[in-house]
């Protein structure tokens, strides 16, 4: 079986970067790369894939999950959960929209108290 690589640091802090905003957003090594969590759910995680691509897997609205699906690469449905998306990460990852996929997750996961807490943009 192919090793997975490990996430390139500069990866990982573009992603925690997104979390140290977030109330109660815990980063912790998975089982394989980082994963972000707020109380007992996996808001996102990043890992290495045995074909040595990078990903990051999020939460999404159940009737968007359909939609990234079929919009194909970088996006993908993961095989578990019934709302758990992807991307591909590459040198070509737009991390403007990361940011607000990942906010729209950690909105989906967190208790309402700490959504109620969250800015987000205007207009």
């Amino acid at each position: 079986m192919p090793e997975r690589p490990e996430v390139p640091p500069a990866t990982v802090q573009r992603v925690r970067d997104v979390f140290e905003e977030f109330a109660e957003c815990v980063e912790e090594d998975a089982w394989v790369g980082v994963r972000w969590r707020v109380g007992q759910a996996t808001v996102a995680h990043v890992f290495g894939g045995e074909d040595q691509l990078f990903r990051v897997t999020f939460r999404a609205e159940r009737d968007e999950v359909m939609a990234f699906e079929h919009l194909g690469a970088p996006y993908f449905r993961a095989g578990w959960g019934d709302n758990v998306v992807g991307l591909l990460l590459d040198d070509a990852t737009d991390w403007g929209e990361l940011a607000e996929l990942l906010t729209d997750s950690y909105c989906l996961q967190a208790p309402d108290r700490l959504v109620e807490l969250v800015r987000r943009p205007t207009g």
